[in-house]
């Protein structure tokens, strides 16, 4: 009534049919191309490649013989650059995430921090002018190398046999030797391993801990009781080391079981079963009169260093065998092993094939994947003061089956 007249003009006045007769219906749906059509663009990139290489080429011809030489290195350069980098990338996609380890030793809050020391500061460490060590004493026997072993190739494979015998690993206060010595002379005492894995701790990757007590004036580095410390690492400083976990036959610590299995096995095998052993003036300190003949090879050596500033260690070193030289002298030998465990995980490089053809990219490859075991056993070998190291090269008979092992060849340092 009162408001109709006021706002019902003809300018409010709405008519829908002249908006529904411009309305269109917009179809989003993909137009498919037809044949003749679709590699047209592939094309064009190809074209646009050719044409740049041309354009290359004649810009090649103006220039001189040197400009030519350096515009070729450029381009190889660059070529290289892109394939290197982009399988880089490529592995690095493909990489998996590195698993954190445990420490060996869980740190409390309440411990003070007496002092730290990196990597790059223990590498530049040395002590030069070192006399030559002093014998103490030598006790053990030790069993003569078989020769025959240095002629195992890959075509007459050997199989790795499992001998019983007692391998002493006893800690430095319980060795009964230097708790005699220790009366009388030295104030640091050790172990050959203690000391080779103290020496080589800036190639390690895993955690390891060394017990140190002091005894007056002094000093006793010993092993932790119930501690992997004696089990050997396998790939260890490898770019890619073992991930598993759990019971997985390739987890670190089975690998590591295996390793150090296979280690004493092999270093018994390739000696000579006879009565005939290398001596020293002293019995075996570790063997029990009931177990003499199970006793594995061994001679021990307690050597004594003056290391200047009133320090005078004494260390147990071993021996594990004896050769004959020449002349007829008696060559003090380490005998350690390597093993393959799957050549597809660790470093790509398979044994049997590669192993009488091309020893040294074995060898160059088991440096890189176990530089630190490698250089725990030469120190060793320097402190005891061994003549040679006999180096064995193991593989599992079948890539899942860590029982069977065998012997593919040896090499000697």
């Amino acid at each position: 009534g009162k408001y109709s007249s006021q706002y019902t003009g003809s300018q409010y006045s709405y008519f829908h049919e002249e908006d529904e007769s411009s309305f269109q219906l917009v179809d989003t749906a993909r137009v498919q191309r037809p044949v003749y059509q679709r590699g047209r663009r592939m094309f064009q990139q190809r074209r646009e490649r050719e044409r740049r290489q041309q354009q290359n080429q004649a810009n090649m011809q103006v220039l001189t013989k040197t400009q030519k030489n350096r515009e070729r290195d450029r381009q190889r350069m660059l070529k290289k650059w892109q394939k290197q980098f982009g399988k880089q990338m490529q592995e690095n996609r493909n990489k998996a995430p590195m698993k954190h380890r445990d420490a060996s030793v869980q740190i409390k809050d309440d411990w003070p921090v007496v002092e730290e020391m990196d990597f790059p500061r223990l590498t530049k460490l040395n002590l030069p002018d070192i006399k030559e060590p002093e014998d103490l004493s030598r006790c053990g026997e030790m069993e003569i190398y078989d020769k025959s072993y240095d002629r195992v190739t890959t075509k007459n494979e050997k199989k790795l046999k499992r001998i019983n015998r007692i391998f002493h690993k006893v800690t430095t206060t319980d060795d009964p030797i230097i708790r005699q010595l220790a009366k009388t002379q030295g104030n640091v005492f050790a172990t050959d391993y203690i000391l080779a894995t103290m020496m080589c701790c800036s190639r390690s990757s895993y955690s390891w801990d060394i017990v140190v007590q002091r005894v007056g004036n002094k000093l006793f580095f010993d092993k932790r009781d119930d501690s992997d410390f004696d089990l050997l690492t396998v790939s260890e400083t490898a770019t890619e080391p073992p991930q598993d976990e759990g019971n997985s036959i390739n987890s670190p610590r089975n690998l590591a079981l295996e390793a150090t299995f296979i280690n004493h096995n092999f270093s018994q095998q390739v000696l000579k079963p006879t009565e005939d052993k290398y001596k020293f003036e002293n019995k075996n300190p570790f063997a029990q009169s009931e177990e003499e003949t199970e006793v594995a090879s061994v001679g021990y050596r307690y050597r004594k260093w003056d290391l200047g500033n009133d320090i005078v260690l004494i260390a147990r070193c071993e021996h594990d065998a004896v050769m004959y030289g020449p002349n007829n002298e008696a060559q003090f030998i380490n005998v350690k092993s390597l093993n393959e465990w799957d050549s597809r995980h660790s470093g790509g490089v398979d044994w049997r094939s590669r192993l009488d053809s091309q020893r040294g990219a074995v060898l160059a490859t088991e440096l890189k994947n176990n530089s630190c075991k490698l250089a725990k056993w030469t120190v060793s070998a320097i402190l005891a003061g061994s003549d040679q190291i006999k180096f064995g090269y193991v593989s599992r008979q079948h890539v899942k089956d860590t029982a069977k092992h065998v012997i593919l060849g040896t090499q000697q340092f």
